[in-house]
Order: structure tokens, then C-alpha cells, then sequence
């Protein structure tokens, strides 16, 4: 007899269910582990390039610049990639709509402090100063709470905050996160207590706030997960050439730079290193992962802790292009206020940890 040829009903739902296994996010199972094993076999690769592959000589100056980069190059992009992948998850479910309405409710004190918390965790960068600050004052969050979120985002950065716990441990993690978040509590607290309202330019308050993104966040681990991915294609994409700008300047540093004379420059003794290094990360522009690199030679090239915070803290909390911008909403004495109390803070901040460390 010929019948219909017999089909396996186990097979299919098999293959659909892998098939949705893969999808719904089980592809970083497999991906997990081997973004581990590639991190810990860096040291010798870099290594392996630099002094077979290049013949350079272990110890001197270019070979050591080189071994430099080619270790931390791929170190701190995969840090990057990683870190970035999952702050934009936990981003899929804080808007800056919904960190907007949270602030409005809050006055006082603890309004600062929920803002500079709260800066921390948001998506925040020069490109969306403008829009935030407009709706953020229309729709009634004070002044100084929205000057302490203004702060703390940039500043209190959560993918310079992870990298910092992988390259140099908790312990300067959580320094650099309580003293950022200290700097954008005060400052925006003595902001709010100034009254300065009457300083933002007219027109800020007649434009009505127009939300930084319109498209709905999808539902679901899948959803969230395939969104948080394509945030970190776009942010790496944009970011890896500072990144590797600031870990070349980095590896000049770590291989021709004497350590006597960055301690000397930037060690406890120099009481001017402090404002110095202030005034030198205020007008440059870096992400926040650029700037890492540098600031781990200059610790291991005999630089105070607290000097390197602070041209850190400067870099990324006044960059010069958000100033730029920030000029669009603020008059000209209310952004020097800004600008004058934030410097201030992170200078006492430099110097506190020089003197107890």
C-alpha cells in the first residue's frame, strides 16, 4: 500500500524550540564563556605579538609601549562591549521620561540626592542636554535636582564605573562613585539654594519638552535583550576610536614617559597638581573608557590618586562640547556658577583623597 509517508512529531517542536531557545537570548550562554576564556588569554597574546611576532626587545621602550596596547586594546573594548550590553538592559526599563516624573516629585535635599542616584543609571549624554534640561524645568523639577542629575550623569559614568572595578579593583570603584555622586548632591544642592532660575535664557521656558525617544520599549526578556543589543553596536561604534586614541596615549606614557616625572607633575608633594590636572581635563573631550587607560598609567607611573580622580572627574563631567551645548538654556552667570562649583568640588575631592591615601 502507499500511504502518505509518516513524519516524526518529535522533530519539529525539537527544532522550534531550539530555534527559540537561541533567540529568546540562550546564544550568551555559549557566549559568556568564551568572552572569558578570549579575556584571560590576552596577557600572553599581547605578549606573544609584541616581542615574537614583532621581534621588539622585552623592557624597552617601544616594546613595552606596544605590548601596552595590544594588551589593554582588547581588554577595555571587551570590558567595554560587555559592561555597555548589560547597563543598556537595565536602561530598557528607566526612560528618561520616567526618571523625569520621579524627580518632579522630590524637593529638597533628598531631591538632589535621588537625582544624582538617579544619574547614575540613565542614559545621558551631551546630545540629550538640551531636551532633558528643557522638560526636566517644565515640568517642575527644581532647578538644583536638575543640576545635580546633570552632574552625576556624565560624571558618575556606569560604564567608567565598571571598567574602573575591573581594572582597578572595588575599592576605587566605589571612591570614584561616592565622591561623584557627593560632588553632584552639593553642587546642585547650593545651586537650588541660589535661586538662579531668573539666569536660564527666556526661551526655555516656551518650548514645549519633546520626548528624547518615541518609539515604545518592547516587552519582554527577548525584546529587551535584542534592543539592548543594538544600543551596544551603536555606542561601541561610536566610542572605539577614543578609546583606542586614549589607550595609544596611554602606552606613550607607559613606555616613554619617566615615572619620576609624572610623580613629580602629579604626586602628593605639588600642591598645584590638583587644580592643574582640573584645569587641563575641563576643555578636553573623551568618553568616559578613553580616558581610563591614561589615568591607569599615570597611577602606576607614581601619580597621586587623587590628582588622577580628579583630571578624570574633570574630563568626564565638564567636557567642553556639553558646555558648549548647556550655554543654549543657560545665561552666561548661571553656567559659570555651574561650571565654578563642579571644578571646586572635584579639586577638595582631589585633594581629600591625596591627604588620606
Amino acid at each position: 500500500m502507499h500511504g502518505e509517508p509518516k513524519t516524526c512529531a518529535c522533530a519539529a517542536p525539537t527544532s522550534v524550540q531550539g530555534a527559540g531557545f537561541w533567540k529568546s537570548g540562550g546564544w550568551l550562554l555559549a557566549a559568556l564563556p568564551a568572552w572569558f576564556g578570549l579575556y584571560l588569554s590576552l596577557k600572553p597574546m599581547a605578549d606573544w605579538l609584541a616581542f615574537r611576532v614583532m621581534g621588539l626587545q622585552a623592557g624597552s621602550r617601544l616594546g613595552e609601549a606596544v605590548a601596552f596596547f595590544a594588551y589593554d586594546g582588547p581588554k577595555v573594548l571587551l570590558l567595554l562591549g560587555l559592561v555597555v550590553l548589560g547597563v543598556s538592559f537595565v536602561q530598557t526599563y528607566l526612560s528618561p521620561e520616567r526618571t523625569r516624573d520621579l524627580l518632579a516629585k522630590r524637593t529638597g535635599a533628598w531631591g538632589n540626592l535621588l537625582a544624582a542616584l538617579l544619574g547614575i543609571a540613565t542614559p545621558f549624554c551631551s546630545c540629550s542636554a538640551v531636551p532633558l534640561f528643557i522638560g526636566f524645568v517644565r515640568v517642575g523639577v527644581p532647578l538644583g535636582a536638575t543640576f545635580s542629575f546633570l552632574v552625576s550623569a556624565p560624571m558618575v559614568n556606569e560604564v567608567a564605573l565598571f571598567l574602573l572595578l575591573g581594572l582597578f579593583g572595588w575599592r576605587v570603584a566605589l571612591l570614584y562613585a561616592a565622591t561623584g555622586v557627593a560632588i553632584a548632591f552639593l553642587s546642585g544642592w547650593i545651586i537650588g539654594r541660589l535661586r538662579m532660575e531668573r539666569h536660564l535664557e527666556p526661551w526655555v521656558m516656551e518650548v514645549p519638552f519633546v520626548a528624547s525617544s518615541g518609539a515604545e520599549v518592547p516587552t519582554g526578556f527577548a525584546a529587551r535583550l535584542e534592543l539592548a543589543l543594538q544600543a551596544t553596536r551603536d555606542i561601541v561604534a561610536k566610542v572605539w576610536l577614543f578609546v583606542l586614541a586614549g589607550i595609544a596615549v596611554g602606552a606613550f606614557l607607559h613606555g616613554y614617559v619617566p615615572a619620576e616625572l609624572l610623580a613629580r607633575f602629579m604626586g602628593k608633594s605639588t600642591w598645584w597638581s590638583v587644580p592643574l590636572a582640573v584645569l587641563i581635563g575641563v576643555p578636553l573631550y573623551s568618553s568616559a573608557a578613553g580616558i581610563i587607560p591614561i589615568v591607569q598609567v599615570l597611577l602606576a607611573k607614581g601619580a597621586a590618586l587623587g590628582t588622577a580622580l580628579a583630571f578624570m572627574m574633570a574630563v568626564a563631567g565638564l567636557s567642553l562640547p556639553e558646555t558648549i551645548i548647556l550655554r543654549k538654556v543657560l545665561r552666561p552667570r548661571l553656567l559659570a556658577t555651574f561650571l565654578g562649583i563642579v571644578s571646586l568640588g572635584i579639586a577638595l575631592v582631589g585633594y581629600l583623597f591625596n591627604t588620606l591615601m
